[in-house]
C-alpha cells in the first residue's frame, strides 16, 4: 500500500541568489493538519568522474570556506539557470579539472540531502579526456590527483575523501569504470 503524501497549499520565495532558493511551503497532512517546511530549491547539479586512458581518476582538492578545510573531489557544478546537467558537467571537467571529453555517460542520480534541499545530482563518467587546462573561477583554487581506483577507495576508507557528493558519486560511477 503505498504511504500518504501531503498536499502542498502554498508556496513562498524568502531568499533567492544566483544558485539556490529558500523556499517555505505551507501544506496538509493526510490527517489535516497544516505545517510548514524550509527547504532549499535548487536548478541540480552534476559531478563528474574523469577517467585518464591509463585508468587512473582525476580529482581536485579545493578549499571549503564552510568546513575551513581542503576537500579531494571530483569536479562538480549547480545547474545555472538556462543551463542544463550535461552542459553543466562540460563546462565544470573543463573549468575545475582542466579536460574536454570525448564521451560522457550517464552513471545515474541522488539527492544530496532530501530533508533539506529538493536538488538532484546527476553522476558522469568521462572518458576520452584531452587536457586543456583549467579555468578556476576567482573563488577556485584547485590542486590535481590522478589516482587509481583502488587509492580512492582507500582514502574514502581513510576519511581523507570526506565529501558526500563525491563518496555518493563514486558509488554510483565506480561499477561503470571498472
Amino acid at each position: 500500500m503505498p504511504l500518504s503524501k501531503w498536499r502542498k497549499l502554498n508556496q513562498k520565495e524568502l531568499f533567492k541568489n544566483p544558485w539556490w532558493v529558500y523556499r517555505q511551503d505551507t501544506f496538509m497532512l493526510p490527517n489535516g493538519e497544516v505545517s510548514d517546511y524550509f527547504y532549499v530549491h535548487t536548478n541540480g547539479s552534476s559531478i563528474v568522474i574523469p577517467v585518464l586512458e591509463d585508468g587512473r581518476i582525476v580529482m581536485v582538492r579545493q578549499y571549503r570556506y564552510l568546513c575551513d578545510e581542503e576537500s579531494l573531489e571530483f569536479p562538480c557544478g549547480g545547474v545555472k539557470a538556462g543551463s542544463d546537467y550535461v552542459s553543466t558537467a562540460t563546462a565544470e571537467l573543463e573549468e575545475e579539472a582542466g579536460y574536454k571529453a570525448a564521451e560522457l555517460i550517464h552513471a545515474g542520480q541522488f539527492n544530496p540531502f532530501n530533508g533539506i534541499t529538493n536538488e538532484s545530482c546527476r553522476v558522469y563518467v568521462a572518458r576520452g579526456l584531452a587536457h586543456i587546462g583549467a579555468k578556476p573561477e576567482a573563488t577556485e583554487e584547485f590542486e590535481h590527483l590522478f589516482l587509481k581506483p583502488a587509492e580512492i577507495d582507500e582514502r574514502i576508507q581513510s576519511g581523507e575523501i570526506w565529501d558526500g557528493m563525491s563518496i555518493a558519486a563514486w558509488f554510483i560511477g565506480r561499477p561503470k569504470i571498472v
